[in-house]
């Protein structure tokens, strides 16, 4: 559950805060079903009124829920207060315990959660949550991999969370030998595997890749959006991808008054993983991606709200955000 002050105020002058039921994966499948795809979405959440808000905001978004369990503590929380200018915004956490940092192996049965997927998406909150999230992700991967199932793995370090005595590395080698498709910068790959540019690379991003690549063979795409931040509400963001042979990008989009960053990186994945569905190629993929997560920055909240129509009318250059009738 996210908590924040009204605009632009911190918590030490807010006497209300606001509720949003937000997670990365659920960001992801949010956007995923409003574009027509069948998302589900899987997680533990306390049996008490928060929780059943929680699976009431994930239905109202069109996600499948029936695989949602119930029980645990208490709703993981995080409260955010929103940037200005040179001030930037501000995450604290508040996740343990949690309803879901508490989950433990065999309590969900991926066999039957997995049977006719197309693709899995995991992040790295999770794994950094609690052993036991690991090791129920662990079984997930397991079975994407034996049945074939395309997955796709968000590294992001969140270097706050990783609180239960194992390195992001050791933990998550295992997961991103799994995955074929994966959301990294350079500041991920150095945190978690000791993985930097090379200094006589021409493109830190590629070098990058190829160390990946050698280290996890699997992988077949690796995909990023550099963000160059002129000020909290002033931004410019472009998308990269490398397929193990070319590589290629977006034009770079200028993001004045930005409404809200926060969840822009899961519209990049939802983005990127609808165009895959699709059949696109992998210039559509990137492109798809990148003005997803552009438009998302216009939308208050941590999901993706614009339609597929809207993000194929910006990539065709139709950005004066005119008034449609």
């Amino acid at each position: 559950m996210k908590l924040s002050p009204p605009g632009k105020q911190k918590i030490s002058q807010a006497v209300n805060l606001e509720i949003l039921f937000s997670g990365s994966e659920a960001n992801v499948t949010a956007a995923l079903s409003m574009w027509g795809m069948h998302g589900v979405h899987v997680t533990r959440f306390p049996d008490n009124e928060l929780g059943k808000s929680a699976i009431s905001w994930l239905r109202h978004r069109g996600m499948d829920t029936r695989y949602i369990q119930m029980g645990g503590e208490r709703l993981g929380l995080y409260f955010v207060e929103q940037g200005a200018m040179s001030r930037p915004t501000t995450i604290t956490y508040d996740r343990l315990p949690s309803a879901f940092s508490s989950i433990s192996k065999g309590m969900f049965n991926w066999q039957e959660i997995l049977d006719g997927a197309d693709w899995f998406h995991w992040s790295g909150i999770t794994p950094a949550i609690s052993a036991g999230a690991a090791d129920v992700l662990m079984e997930a991967l397991t079975e994407c991999a034996a049945r074939g199932v395309m997955v796709s793995g968000d590294i992001n370090f969140r270097s706050g969370l990783w609180n239960y005595g194992k390195t992001p590395g050791e933990i998550m080698t295992p997961m991103v030998a799994l995955s074929q498709v994966v959301v990294a910068s350079e500041n991920d790959t150095r945190n978690i595997f000791g993985i930097a540019a090379e200094e006589t690379s021409d493109n830190a991003f590629i070098s990058i890749c190829h160390q990946m690549k050698k280290r996890f063979p699997a992988i077949r795409s690796m995909i990023t959006s550099p963000r160059e931040q002129l000020s909290a509400t002033h931004n410019r963001l472009s998308g990269w991808l490398w397929n193990g042979d070319a590589f290629m990008k977006t034009g770079n989009y200028n993001m004045e008054q930005i409404v809200e960053r926060i969840g822009s990186g899961d519209a990049f994945m939802a983005g990127y993983i609808y165009a895959a569905l699709q059949g696109w190629n992998d210039q559509q993929k990137i492109d798809f991606a990148t003005i997803s997560a552009v438009l998302k920055h216009s939308y208050e909240g941590d999901i993706m709200l614009g339609s597929v129509e809207q993000v194929l009318q910006v990539i065709n250059g139709d950005t004066g955000g005119r008034i449609v009738r």
